[in-house]
């Protein structure tokens, strides 16, 4: 039986139950091992892609089990006041989310729509959202709203009865603000706002910066426990890491479904910026400060590329 057919969209559905890649890409490896193992035992009365979904989400519940949440700064109380002040260092123990590259789980198809669908079943305000809810709730949230799965199928998948998934769900929708926003702009107009976004880092320009941001731009910079709401704020705060011309070095990529942004600083990875881009310009900067993350999505700094002679 080939289970790789379905590799990318459990790869997706994990990193939505965990958020982190690392730990998806640990629990899908974990969900083929049981499937190989019991697969003489597998009786057919489901599809094989349910009965790796059934796999996987338990697998994920119990990882889940051993650990806390993944709430992202806005997720543990609300913005910062003061811009001007060291921002609020994480705690002992904080756990973060962290981006997942779109080529991850992307289809292999070239269909619009199938690309489209998969980049907004990753969206970073939907995964940030996700990690607030207790575990149950949140693979029915998951099976039900995002890959439609009936709510038999999923009573059966989660071995409870249709009445409390239903329940699950209620709770589940009345904790969750469903309504983030996707992007209505092309991907030509999303490319050019990255590009200006870079540039105006690359040129340690603060007024090109302020003039992308909307009026109610939000930045959250992982792993600090401040964020920052409102363009004025957000540029007050920014005036403290801009730098100089020439110290941040950006390349473009794409995360959870969005235009993101490897950065260097002064030469040394920094991380990955994560833009959601709407009407009017930048809506939310996330800032994953973890260098590792830096390779992930870009590779080596262009300067320490080997050049292959064609």
């Amino acid at each position: 039986m080939d289970f790789e057919q379905y590799r990318r969209e459990l790869l997706a559905h994990c990193y939505r139950m965990l958020g982190t890649p690392d730990e998806a890409e640990d629990v899908v490896q974990e969900t083929y091992l049981r499937a190989f193992r019991a697969y003489d035992r597998f009786e057919g009365r489901a599809s094989v892609r349910s009965w790796l979904y059934r796999i996987a989400t338990n697998a994920c519940l119990t990882a889940l089990e051993q650990r806390g949440r993944r709430p992202l700064p806005s997720g543990l109380g609300g913005p910062a006041p003061d811009p001007d002040a060291p921002p609020v260092p994480a705690e002992p123990g904080d756990q973060w989310p962290r981006p997942i590259p779109d080529a991850l789980i992307t289809p292999s198809s070239a269909d619009p729509a199938e690309i489209a669908v998969a980049r907004d079943g990753v969206r970073l305000a939907l995964i940030a959202g996700l990690q607030l809810l207790p575990p149950r709730q949140r693979a029915v949230l998951i099976l039900r709203e995002v890959l439609a799965f009936p709510a038999a199928e999923v009573a059966e998948l989660l071995g409870t009865s249709v009445a409390a998934v239903k329940s699950m769900l209620q709770r589940a929708r009345a904790t969750l603000d469903a309504g983030y926003e996707v992007s209505e702009l092309t991907e030509p107009e999303q490319i050019s706002l990255l590009n200006r976004y870079m540039s105006a880092f690359t040129n340690s320009d603060l007024a090109a910066l302020e003039s992308i941001l909307r009026d109610d731009a939000v930045i959250e910079p992982v792993p600090s426990r401040s964020w920052f709401a409102g363009k004025k704020t957000c540029v007050a705060f920014l005036r403290h890491v801009i730098g100089e011309p020439g110290e941040w070095h950006m390349t473009p990529t794409r995360a959870n479904g969005q235009p993101a942004a490897a950065a260097w600083y002064r030469g040394e990875p920094f991380g990955v910026a994560v833009l959601t881009l709407g009407k009017g310009g930048i809506a939310r900067i996330t800032v994953f400060g973890f260098p590792d993350l830096v390779e992930r999505f870009a590779g080596p700094h262009p300067a320490n590329r080997t050049i292959t002679p064609g």
